[in-house]
């Protein structure tokens, strides 16, 4: 397409439906945005499908008077830069996973505040970077931010940490990041193929999700978790984590929760619980979000030194509706391990 035309392709909503609905994500033709302040226009490459998009395009009684746009993982290079640019210049290839609050990556061309963009793995292609930069800021800020486990291999000695929901997205990268610091990690899982996963990224053990967590981890010879990391059901799983956690150990969910958690549960251990949410920096502009440009340039350094590999598992071509509805009904099902990405608009 022509840039002089100053539009570009995009795929949206109007209506919140059922993924199987045609209308539920429609192929767009909309205006080409222009960077200001500190925004950079990138020329989107690829990008992947998280459980947020699933989220926000679920069901409900709305509609959007201009088309929604989701998309929060996007690997693409450099177009233009705003004048109060620093940190990037045109031609460089960037990856981030943008703001919750501004329109997503599912487009042509995107703008994204460069503190929360990092400078893409030279090692991977574009499809390969674009399955990374959600997940690894959550589990980045998760592990050694919200739950405070230090980086040093020699501070984790002895330490474990239980991952819950290990196979998926988020857990595919905490998962090798706890490894990285030195942890002990126990994963839970359902299935053989989410197990063989997790294990061939690091998990030293692999429990179940429907059994009580502490007698399966007594049975493989270990005690109690000193972290644990809650990808899955928050409340299903908040007994069993409450009885699995250390005395003064710390529980970090990003799974938000429908009913109140008994957090009485945690007062003779003197634990902590704390939520992680990878937009909140962005979302309240808070003064260090530049750490997400920073932790992501440390990842980008981790996979080109062979520490941290990609988690995509599947890639569908193009860019359109029809192949992110099926992505999005792949993501529903609950089953999906990995991440699933989408390269080249037609």
């Amino acid at each position: 397409m022509s840039n002089s035309k100053q539009t570009m392709k995009a795929v949206g909503l109007y209506k919140y439906l059922d993924i199987s609905q045609p209308e539920s994500l429609i192929d767009l033709e909309i205006e080409k945005p222009v960077p200001a302040g500190r925004d950079l226009l990138v020329k989107v490459g690829a990008i992947s499908v998280n459980p947020v998009d699933v989220k926000v395009r679920a069901p409900k009684a709305k509609t959007e008077s201009s088309p929604k746009v989701l998309g929060w993982d996007v690997a693409g290079i450099v177009e233009q830069t705003g004048p109060d640019c620093t940190l990037f210049k045109p031609g460089d290839e960037v990856y981030y996973a943008g703001a919750i609050d501004r329109p997503g990556g599912n487009s042509e061309y995107h703008l994204v505040d460069e503190r929360i963009a990092g400078s893409k793995p030279a090692s991977l292609d574009f499809a390969q970077a674009a399955a990374l930069p959600l997940t690894t800021i959550t589990a980045w800020e998760a592990l050694f931010e919200r739950l405070g486990i230090p980086m040093s291999k020699e501070d984790n000695t002895g330490k474990t940490l239980l991952i819950i929901g290990a196979a998926g997205g988020v857990g595919s990268i905490a998962i090798q990041l706890a490894k990285y610091a030195g942890l002990t990690v126990i994963g839970t899982a359902s299935r053989s193929e989410s197990s063989e996963w997790a294990k061939g990224l690091g998990a030293d053990y692999i429990i179940s999700h429907y059994e009580p967590f502490l007698a399966q981890m007594k049975a493989a010879g270990l005690s109690y978790a000193d972290y644990i990391l809650c990808l899955n059901a928050t409340v299903q799983h908040w007994g069993h984590m409450a009885e699995a956690i250390a005395p003064q150990g710390k529980i970090c969910s990003i799974v938000e929760t429908e009913e109140p958690l008994d957090l009485n549960l945690l007062k003779n251990k003197s634990a902590t619980f704390t939520w992680e949410f990878m937009f909140t920096r962005s979302l309240y502009q808070t003064p260090d979000m530049i750490k997400q440009h920073e932790l992501l340039n440390e990842n980008a350094r981790l996979i080109d030194s062979r520490v941290i590999r990609t988690t995509l598992t599947d890639l569908l071509e193009p860019i359109n509706a029809a192949n992110l509805r099926k992505a999005h009904a792949m993501i529903e099902t609950g089953r999906t391990v990995g991440k699933i990405v989408l390269e080249h608009f037609e």
